[in-house]
């Protein structure tokens, strides 16, 4: 009987998707064992790569769409993605509102909105969805998700009643809300979170103060930033009668996580849990013998929900071995051998210089998977 192997990597951060790095495992099992049958899930956590992976994962398709950037002015193309025939769109927000689409001079999230999610939650409503799944990672916003509500028609007004830009460096001008022109259909469309941050939206650990500073910040605009995010709640909680500002999940994305439970009624969930259960992994696993998982690098830290670990706990339920694949191989991962792992393998050669490991990822993930075959016939 010839041997079935599920690989579900995530991407390998700065050197291949998780699709390529399916690809560079099937290689090295076929190099090895030509018989073998590769089942192929790519996985995401909701951050960069989520759409590609479900695309890839349930044979969807890409929807090219022109929004607004996280600037006002900026206009950029960019797409999500269709799966389920159709029925449920998934896009991530990074992809019209990420920390990418600026240059480090222009990052400040004082100015910068999430208005082009919302644009393109529009988008995705307007193809006849009945579920969005929204990954929040990577962005550059701090708005708590203004900029997306106005986009899906929300007013903000100052105590004046002139209106007010929903960006982070403006909330705290906010007196009142007409959500009278908010998109109805939002109420008949089921809206996932894919999140892999916990943080509430205010406070120590919230959006501003442990996000902001990669995002431009100052330590002034830190404080600024959180200040506007709770006045912001504070208005919009009275408008909803409805506290979020403290779910786990609601600084996710600059508070992009708070504004989607608030003017969505989105739920929020584990972004590798919620890619596992679309991609039905644990269906494919059940009829596997070996299970493949991996990222850029596996240390003590994968423990804490990271994708590999998700992969390990989903193949552990069903007694299948593990072997994750890393480019480094960090500390403190010998408890993860009773957690789920079989092996971690490193896959860089020894010597191996940085430039070299981002270069050729996909011919030494190969070459690691090539070896853990020779090695496994060489037991049987």
């Amino acid at each position: 009987m010839p041997k079935i192997f599920v690989l579900a990597p995530d991407s390998f951060k700065e050197s291949m998707s998780a699709e390529q790095a399916c690809m560079a495992m099937q290689r090295g099992i076929l190099r090895a064992m030509p018989d073998a049958q590769c089942i192929h899930v790519p996985m995401a956590d909701g951050g960069e790569g989520t759409v590609d992976a479900l695309i890839a994962a349930l044979q969807g398709r890409r929807v090219e769409c022109g929004v607004t950037g996280p600037l006002p002015a900026q206009k950029i193309q960019t797409y999500f993605g269709l799966i389920d025939e159709g029925k449920t769109a998934v896009i991530e927000m990074a992809k019209a509102n990420g920390i990418h689409l600026l240059p480090i001079e222009q990052r400040n999230p004082l100015l910068t909105s999430t208005f082009g999610t919302g644009e393109m939650i529009a988008q995705a409503l307007d193809l006849g969805v009945s579920k969005i799944i929204l990954g929040l990672g990577g962005s550059v916003t701090n708005d708590g998700g203004a900029g997306m509500a106005q986009a899906l028609g929300a007013q903000f007004y100052d105590a004046a009643g002139n209106a007010v830009q929903g960006c982070g460096g403006q909330l705290g001008r906010i007196q009142s809300i007409d959500l009278s022109g908010l998109d109805l259909r939002l109420k008949s469309a089921e809206i996932l979170i894919a999140s892999d941050v916990n943080n509430p939206l205010c406070g120590a650990n919230g959006a501003s103060a442990v996000f902001g500073p990669q995002k431009g910040a100052d330590a002034e605009m830190v404080q600024i930033l959180d200040q506007n995010l709770s006045h912001f709640a504070d208005v919009v909680e009275k408008a909803a009668s409805h506290s979020y500002r403290n779910i786990a999940g609601a600084g996710a994305a600059g508070g992009l996580g708070f504004g989607l439970m608030a003017f969505a009624g989105a739920e929020i969930q584990s972004g590798v849990e919620l890619v596992i259960a679309q991609c039905r992994l644990a269906e494919k696993i059940a009829q596997a013998d070996y299970v493949f998982t991996g990222e850029g690098k596996i240390d003590f830290q994968t423990k804490f929900g990271k994708t590999p670990f998700a992969v390990a706990q989903a193949a552990a339920q069903l007694h299948k071995p593990v072997i994750a694949f890393a480019g480094l191989v960090g500390e403190g991962i010998e408890e993860l051998y009773a957690l789920g792992f079989t092996r971690i393998i490193g896959i860089n050669p020894p010597g191996c210089v940085l430039q070299d490991a981002l270069n050729n990822a996909e011919m030494h993930l190969e070459n690691a998977a090539a070896a853990f075959i020779d090695d496994l016939a060489g037991h049987d």
